[in-house]
């Protein structure tokens, strides 16, 4: 009796030993990835082809790019243009009314308006105006400044480095305050000495 005890004991120990590595094994395996089934990925694709150009219509994934398209809508406009299909548009020759903003938020649009009809002007406006007064201005001192370095000494002509940098940071201090006033889209970049000075090599 007591042997017989023992060997169904080891054998419940087994069985349990066996059932947890079973469920050890199917709990750390991977779930199966849902996919969308066969016929609703077909229409998917469906819709995607439509919206291509029918030059890249029928090929593989791999084959179409943002690049092949902009190259079909700039080969489409060129022979629009060659059939003179730009001609006699409507408003030719005539200028444009630039009275209305569309993108514009309206709220600013009556605001600016308002302002424009008294003679005013919004701040970034005025700030625009005097930001490419001062960069004309910089840019013809530093031509002057680089024409004369060789007619004057190292030091004379580091010290003009210095002065125009100095500008040149007060230049881009005003455009980093306009960028954060003027209407999105309306942003400009601000000076760069390196840019500057290689623009000037290459004349």
């Amino acid at each position: 009796m007591a042997s017989s005890h023992l060997i169904r004991k080891s054998m419940l120990n087994q069985g349990h030993l066996l059932y947890k590595t079973r469920c050890a094994s199917f709990s750390s395996a991977p779930k199966p990835e849902k996919k969308a089934p066969h016929h609703l990925s077909a229409v998917i694709d469906a819709v995607k082809e439509r919206k291509l150009p029918p030059e890249l219509r029928g090929q593989r994934s791999s084959l179409r790019s943002e690049t092949d398209i902009i190259n079909i809508a700039e080969q489409r406009i060129w022979q629009s243009m060659k059939e003179g299909q730009f001609e006699n548009l409507p408003g030719k020759g005539k200028p444009l009314d630039l009275s209305d903003n569309p993108h514009a938020d309206p709220a600013e649009d009556t605001l600016y308006r308002i302002l424009s009809k008294n003679g005013c002007a919004p701040e970034w406006v005025e700030l625009n105006k005097e930001i490419r007064t001062q960069v004309n201005g910089w840019r013809s001192a530093l031509k002057k400044a680089w024409a004369n370095r060789c007619n004057q000494s190292h030091s004379q002509w580091i010290e003009s480095c210095k002065a125009l940098k100095l500008q040149m940071s007060d230049i881009n201090n005003k455009v980093f305050r306009y960028n954060l006033i003027v209407p999105f889209g309306r942003q400009m970049f601000g000076l760069k000495w390196e840019k500057e000075v290689a623009r000037l090599e290459e004349q």
